[in-house]
């Protein structure tokens, strides 16, 4: 996979959880729970919806990986591609 396609996965998954915001607008280097305005169960819920989606595993040993949407794009097309 590559950054695109994780780029545009995540931004759908993420407008599931919080519709209301652009993922274009945000800053992408800043904290992806601020930015989205998004508590801990709905990062787990973001997480459970891309193992899913994508079928790889996301432990939970990698979410200081996931702290930013650069960071989690970054993952997703690291361990899809």
């Amino acid at each position: 996979m590559n950054t695109l396609e994780a780029d545009r996965i995540l931004a759908e998954e993420l407008r599931r959880i919080a519709p209301d915001v652009d993922a274009t607008s945000v800053d992408r280097g800043g904290d992806l729970r601020e930015e989205f305005d998004i508590d801990s169960m709905d990062f787990l819920n973001l997480v459970t919806a891309l193992n899913k989606r994508l079928g790889i595993p996301i432990p939970d040993a990698d979410y200081p990986r996931l702290g930013t949407y650069a960071g989690f794009v970054a993952y997703l097309s690291e361990k899809a591609g």
